[in-house]
């Protein structure tokens, strides 16, 4: 028999047969099987008989194996020959005329694939990552050259990680000194060095300065001006005081408005919209990160309630982002440059808290989407390598990491758990406080406030009235980092604040038989300052928290618990020292030994407050252990940070950065949540299109034409598009991004082929096989072939699909979009904005909350 060779892709392998066998005779014998992607068919056919039918007219490849041999374009001379078979592998068939183009990306269009505002399709990009591998792989063992590739490509993100590592905490350290100097300069001026802050200058000058107390070689605004007066001297310096926040946030507002408007805030949430998937340009740039280095000094100097921890994440996540453009495996993969900035979050929270595994755990529990094995040990040696680096710079001059270290040497008591439940409940009710007022703010001022100058005004009028009212305290005058160390500290006998105006006499007389001090009424009207200035810092932070300059929330949500917990720990010991002798207090205290700390309150106080601003939870615990540098207090710090959780939980669903991602409507899935509802959704309730929505465009392989696709580009602003095989079957074929139309069609516009709009396009990938018309086969304008440019293979769900499931997808599988089908029939698509607009509706909010896909 004669044998016919046909390559082709397709699931209707006997309506190809029946098309395109002789009907003379009767087959001999068939061997068929469902191909797989391109895998060859070969059908053993029929003799030809005497038969007077004319040949089939061959159109295109022909190629025929007669006796073993292959003749290809033969024309058939007799009926004894083999019947012409057209040789195809796509779509449909490939004429002769078929100019065939290979999509190629530039350079920059390989770096801008994706949208600004858009959503990155995960899947795409591990694959074309799977696929440079195997390249390398391949070139290893052909040459020396690829074996080096290899080596370097291996290694490569170990190198980025700990050049991130390096160069975040260098500047961090930089920035904490520029900092510390610019906070004292509003009071003052050190005659010695004129760039020394406040303590540098006393120790300068042999001097020593305990709390808040100065020293000779430090001279305020009113002694270098010669006020000699008093009452003249603290309205002047006071009045320096509010000039110089003035100019510095003025300073810091205006660069951030003019030059980076992404500089504002701590850029957390941003940071972890990006994580997830999300593409925003000019975030992690350059400029962003030279506006926030210069602005955030200037912001948290001026005493406004703002901290630099968080912005300090940014930061580093700038710099990553940054050190990816000497890497082009992750820099031209939007998925493995989100596993380099997973490493950045981590270095960020390492350097600002100086908590390598804190950050490695803050990076997986709040920021990270994608967190496999290998991203969790770069971002643990990028943390390292950040907390090395500071404890290098020393930039405290203290040998730690941070101001705020603390370190106790008394234990905790079992009776304790009461006041340190009472704190976490503290911490939860003041997060929901700050997030509901502060997104009621942020929403009017989003309304009212938008435009320049008025963010400008905003941010001079809240500087005012910050420096007025924190100035005549002297426990929210100064920084809050500082403040936050005093208020965890232990009082010993150097100390001679009013924090620590303990009774030492009675100490020392009844030392031999009870425990703790009596307080002296300086104690008490600390206590009152301490007291006003967490109330005054509250109400501030309301409304500082979301203006345009660089500004965090770490630290301000740790002063106000630190105060809470001061309070509340003098105020147990206070009760341990009057009841000393009842049986209650004996069973738990021993003699010679504190029985209450109150510094410690004030450190779980700290940690309470921040998991109910943030509902951080185990990252939280071990950066407060690692601040303590002890196991001890491990569990009291959990009970806190658990009741705190429970409480905010309760009151407010979300902690502070899942709430401004919302409010920014950024399409961000969360991996937190649970089960929408008890009602039974499926996946046509979600789709587009519904009834009253327009039908769903798709691309027509049966009728593509270059027209057709450039219309379909510039009458659309879809990101893709399902593929059917014809408009009247719709049957899924595959699915085309937008971008690579685009792309093809100025490969296709740049050459020299004579294509015009009638020019008919096969897409040679796909698995559908349709006869040629009569008018393409005697069209004059060559056909073009887009090989390789569809996907054959989207990811489809049925219509029948519950939406719990197609959540978990998109959570699991980082899905952009999901193909909706019926017995094979296209219905309907369904995206991530389309989804979380579901969860919106079902959670009784407003669905269009969501503006980005």
């Amino acid at each position: 028999s004669n044998t016919l060779a046909m390559s082709y892709t397709t699931r209707d392998t006997t309506k190809l047969l029946s098309d395109y066998s002789s009907s003379d005779g009767e087959a001999e014998e068939t061997e068929m099987r469902l191909p797989v992607a391109s895998d060859p068919i070969r059908v053993t056919s029929h003799t030809a008989d005497d038969s007077d039918e004319e040949p089939l007219s061959p159109m295109g490849v022909v190629t025929c194996t007669i006796n073993g041999e292959v003749h290809e374009n033969a024309e058939p001379t007799s009926r004894k020959v083999c019947q012409p078979v057209v040789h195809f592998e796509g779509s449909s068939f490939e004429p002769t005329a078929t100019r065939e183009y290979t999509l190629e990306y530039t350079t920059n269009q390989r770096k801008k694939y994706y949208d600004d505002f858009h959503t990155i399709d995960w899947v795409r990009d591990r694959t074309r990552d799977r696929v440079r591998h195997k390249r390398l792989e391949t070139s290893k063992l052909l040459s020396c050259k690829g074996w080096l590739l290899q080596f370097w490509d291996a290694g490569a993100g170990w190198l980025i990680v700990f050049l991130i590592g390096i160069s975040s905490a260098l500047i961090a350290g930089v920035l904490d000194i520029t900092t510390e100097w610019i906070t004292d300069v509003k009071e003052g001026w050190c005659e010695l060095r004129h760039y020394y802050n406040k303590e540098g200058c006393c120790w300068l000058s042999n001097s020593s300065s305990h709390g808040l107390e100065g020293c000779p070689a430090w001279k305020s605004w009113a002694t270098i001006a010669g006020i000699q007066d008093s009452s003249e001297a603290y309205v002047f310096n006071y009045a320096i005081y509010v000039l110089f926040a003035i100019v510095f946030t003025g300073l810091a507002g205006l660069f951030v408005l003019t030059l980076a408007p992404y500089a504002s805030g701590s850029g957390i949430a941003e940071v972890k919209t990006i994580l997830s998937g999300f593409v925003i340009r000019g975030h992690l740039g350059a400029k962003t990160f030279l506006v926030k280095s210069i602005g955030l000094p200037l912001a948290v100097g001026s005493g406004l309630t703002v901290g630099k921890e968080g912005p300090l994440v940014h930061i580093a996540c700038c710099c990553g982002n940054m050190f990816t453009r000497l890497f082009p495996k992750y820099h031209y993969n939007e998925a493995k440059k989100r596993e380099v900035l997973s490493a950045a979050a981590a270095a960020g929270i390492s350097m600002a808290f100086g908590a390598p595994v804190g950050g490695v755990l803050f990076s997986l529990e709040e920021v990270s989407y994608y967190f496999p094995h290998k991203v969790m040990w770069r971002t643990f040696f990028a943390a390292m390598t950040a907390a090395f680096t500071l404890q290098v710079m020393n930039p405290y001059f203290s040998g730690n990491l941070v101001v705020f270290y603390a370190n106790y040497d008394h234990q905790w008591h079992l009776f304790e758990v009461i006041p340190f439940m009472m704190i976490g409940a503290f911490g939860g009710l003041f997060g929901a406080f700050f997030i509901k007022f502060n997104l009621m703010w942020s929403k009017l001022r989003k309304k009212k406030f938008s435009k320049f100058p008025y963010p400008l005004i905003e941010v001079l009028l809240i500087t005012l009235i910050t420096a007025i009212l924190v100035y005549p305290n002297e426990y929210s005058r100064g920084s809050a980092t500082e403040m936050i160390s005093i208020l965890f500290s232990q009082c010993g006998p150097q100390d001679n604040t009013d924090l620590c105006a303990y009774n030492l006499t009675t100490a020392y007389e009844i030392s031999e038989q009870y425990h703790d001090t009596q307080a002296l009424p300086e104690v008490g009207t600390a206590m009152w300052k301490i007291t006003l200035a967490m109330f005054v810092r509250i109400i501030l932070m309301v409304f500082t928290i979301g203006i345009k300059v660089p500004a965090g929330l770490f630290v301000p949500s740790m002063f106000i618990g630190a105060c809470f917990g001061r309070v509340l720990g003098v105020g147990v010991e206070q009760l341990a020292f009057m009841y000393r002798d009842s049986n209650f207090f004996s069973i738990f205290c021993s003699p010679k030994n504190t029985c209450v700390t109150p510094g410690l309150y004030a450190m779980i106080g700290s940690a309470a407050a921040l998991a109910g601003v943030t509902r951080m939870s185990v990252s939280l615990v071990v950066i407060m252990f690692e601040l303590t540098g002890g196991l001890t207090y491990i569990v009291p710090i959990m009970v806190a940070v658990m009741v705190a959780k429970w409480v905010g939980d309760a009151l407010v669903k979300e902690g502070i950065y899942d709430a401004l991602i919302r409010f920014n409507g950024y399409p961000f899935l969360s991996n937190k949540e649970d089960d929408l509802t008890t009602q039974v959704h499926f996946a046509r309730d979600v789709m587009r299109p519904q009834k009253e929505d327009p039908p769903l465009t798709t691309v027509d392989l049966a009728e593509c034409t270059i027209g057709s696709l450039g219309q379909l580009v510039l009458e659309t602003g879809f990101f893709g598009f399902p593929c059917v095989l014809s408009t009247e079957s719709q049957l899924l074929a595959g699915f085309i991004t937008r971008k690579d139309i685009q792309l093809i069609l100025e490969q296709v516009d740049r050459s020299e082929e004579s294509i015009d709009n009638t020019s008919r396009v096969f897409f040679l990938d796909s698995g559908h096989m349709r006869k040629v018309t009569q008018e393409t086969q005697e069209a004059t304008a060559p056909c073009v072939s887009f090989r390789g440019l569809m996907d054959p293979a989207p990811f489809q769900i049925s219509d029948q699909t519950p939406v719990d499931t197609v959540i978990e997808m998109f959570r699991k599988l980082g899905l952009r979009q999901v193909l909706v089908s019926h017995n094979g029939r296209l219905l309907g698509i369904i995206t991530k904005k389309d989804l979380l607009n579901h969860i919106s509706e079902v959670h009784k909010e407003n669905p269009d909350s969501i503006r980005f896909h």
